[in-house]
């Protein structure tokens, strides 16, 4: 494509993407820590993907994570009291960048795919794992809010293959 045409572009990477460069040295050490990539929603509908986040075990067990406090997924969250987390796979590249804002999400981004209601959130209806939970406390920390949810529910299915998050690029375990 000649570059004086116009039309639209097909990039190989993210143009919205901070340069190395231009990234505090926290920043690039978070990169390099390999995460897990989930859907986090809420009633409302409003949804979000996280890849800051923690399931600590314990009585009760717990699921910590990082979210913008801007985001619609904070203000249901907030107004609901609850919460669901789904860790997604390989195959949810799509709605993981749909919920990340990075696809067009015409409609809505649950406006695609199938969904299963719950009183925590929407869940995809073809997942297997995922946790309901019930907002304990959030503060700010860093560039978000810390949510502390107690989990209330969980569906542990197939342990298939995480989708992973490393150096602003998806992957999967080897």
């Amino acid at each position: 494509m000649n570059p004086e045409e116009p039309g639209g572009r097909i990039h190989s990477t993210d143009p919205f993407a901070v340069p190395e460069t231009g990234k505090s040295q926290v920043r690039r050490l978070r990169g390099r820590f390999a995460a897990t990539v989930t859907l986090w929603t809420a009633p409302g509908p409003a949804g979000l993907t996280v890849s800051s986040a923690v399931v600590a075990d314990g009585d009760p067990g717990r699921m910590l994570g990082l979210i913008d406090e801007e985001s619609d997924l904070w203000e249901a969250i907030s107004t609901a009291g609850r919460f669901a987390v789904t860790p997604l796979g390989p195959g949810d590249r799509r709605l993981a960048d749909r919920f990340a804002g990075l696809l067009p999400a015409p409609g809505g981004p649950f406006a695609a795919g199938e969904w299963r209601q719950t009183e925590f959130g929407p869940v995809p209806a073809h997942a297997t794992t995922w946790a309901g939970c019930r907002l304990e406390e959030s503060r700010p920390c860093g560039w978000a809010l810390l949510l502390d949810g107690v989990i209330e529910r969980v569906e542990a299915g197939d342990a298939g293959s995480p989708l992973i998050h490393y150096r602003g690029r998806y992957t999967e375990p080897a």
